[in-house]
């Protein structure tokens, strides 16, 4: 979430960026890496195709066109002075150790990087690398593990083609923050068979199990997904602007003021996505959901406490 979006939402939300910005004193920017990771659900391991949301051409952009040194330099925000090492695409801790360590470590070398965001799925998170970066922590660094669940529903999962359960994230989230290590959540609002009740539903174990932060996402539809086969032939839908924004607001009402949130909606480049329209901008999603906590109640206002 860049500085621009908070300026509308930091109202009403409690971002990654002003948390950031508390503790720094100054702007954070995330930089996207890659280091050329893979995916078990691509690979063969447990599957092959991926998640039927995914296209191998959504990351062709962040799938590393030169070395770690060279992203972090054609990557960085130019107003920017220091930085979080992103690693954002496929599975970014399924590969050797060996391999892993070398792409953190040359990502925390850069003196204007403070942290490490790595992405990955929930049962790719072995005890050696959650050891790895729990001594990141320890050396003073930022460091975060994005665990995209997407849905707490076990029957959604194995709709979306993820091979992994909810079982599996809860045991990874625990063994992280048990460490020191902070937990950011992917959710998908608008998965095929999920309503409001389920995304509350998902909330609300993610909370139960202990957070840091979350990312929502409305499904959107991408070429050369297996959900762009489905659509087409009529056997999912997509939300609406309002309805997604409806949703999120009520999620984020019902989330407690210490959990960050890092995003509210995502986008598509126009050129790969095929629905809905809305999701090729993030400014009308963000400024509806800004819109509804507003008039409504911001984060947190439909939280009960004991």
């Amino acid at each position: 979430m860049n500085n621009s979006e908070n300026l509308s939402l930091n109202r009403y939300v409690h971002t990654f960026g002003d948390s950031l910005r508390e503790k720094y004193g100054e702007n954070v920017y995330k930089i996207s890496l890659s280091g050329n990771f893979t995916c078990p659900n691509r690979d063969g391991t447990l599957g092959r195709g991926g998640c039927t949301f995914c296209s191998v051409a959504s990351f062709a952009g962040n799938n590393g066109t030169g070395t770690l040194r060279e992203q972090l330099f054609e990557n960085r925000n130019p107003r920017a002075r220091i930085f979080l090492a992103y690693f954002q695409a496929y599975t970014s801790t399924y590969a050797e150790f060996t391999v892993l360590k070398r792409c953190y470590d040359e990502a925390l070398a850069s003196p204007r990087v403070i942290g490490l965001c790595v992405g990955t799925r929930p049962d790719c998170v072995s005890d050696s690398i959650l050891d790895l970066l729990e001594s990141y922590g320890k050396q003073g660094y930022d460091v975060w593990l994005e665990l995209g669940l997407q849905s707490s529903f076990d029957t959604t999962l194995e709709r979306i083609n993820r091979h992994h359960t909810f079982e599996d994230y809860r045991i990874t989230a625990i063994r992280a923050r048990n460490r020191g290590i902070r937990v950011c959540t992917h959710l998908i609002v608008g998965l095929p068979g999920e309503g409001l009740m389920h995304s509350l539903t998902t909330l609300g174990r993610v909370l139960d199990i202990g957070t840091d932060a979350l990312k929502l996402h409305q499904l959107h539809i991408v070429r050369g997904s297996q959900m762009e086969r489905e659509y087409a032939r009529g056997e999912i839908t997509v939300l609406s602007l309002e309805e997604y924004a409806g949703i999120a607001a009520l999620m984020i009402q019902h989330t407690p003021e210490n959990v960050l949130y890092e995003r509210v909606g995502a986008s598509a480049a126009g050129s790969m996505l095929v629905a809905p329209e809305w999701a090729s901008k993030r400014w009308p999603v963000i400024n509806a959901i800004t819109g509804i906590l507003a008039r409504e109640g911001g984060q947190g206002s439909r939280v009960r406490y004991a």
